[in-house]
């Protein structure tokens, strides 16, 4: 009759050693790095992407109100500034938050005078409308008809 195989001796290892204990402390410490600056970086982010978007909803609100305004008001206002880089009376006050300004100008959509210019040489019934976020690159332009 056979016996049970021998059986191995056994090993005087129970757990970690204390080398591979500070090797995975400083593995994790390593790898915290990375992680702490990619939710720093969302964090930031997403404060940006909030505040853009608050600003596309002023500019979007200002349009909305301007394409409703009959178009002789807007086309008396573009006459008023007399340049298209002036800021009309639709402009919000000075010192607001977030202030809006509003530029209009007659323009030449067909472009009948051949200088690539569209505020030379305008077409009657058609004004450009442009609002912006004073200070921010933010900006909507639009075409109003007659």
């Amino acid at each position: 009759m056979r016996g049970l195989p021998p059986q191995p001796a056994p090993s005087r290892q129970h757990g970690g050693s204390y080398i591979e204990v500070l090797v995975a402390a400083a593995l994790v410490t390593v790898s915290l790095v990375p992680a702490m600056q990619a939710l720093r970086t969302s964090s930031v982010g997403a404060t940006v992407h909030e505040e853009s978007l608050q600003h596309h909803y002023l500019l979007l609100g200002r349009m909305e109100e301007l394409l409703a305004e009959p178009f002789a008001a807007l086309e008396t206002a573009a006459a008023a500034a007399g340049d298209p880089s002036t800021p009309t009376s639709y402009s919000d006050a000075g010192g607001t938050p977030n202030r809006r300004l509003v530029f209009l100008s007659p323009y030449d959509g067909d472009n009948a005078d051949a200088d690539d210019d569209p505020f030379t040489g305008t077409d009657d019934g058609l004004v450009w409308v442009r609002v912006e976020i004073e200070g921010t690159v933010q900006a909507l332009e639009s075409l109003s008809t007659r």
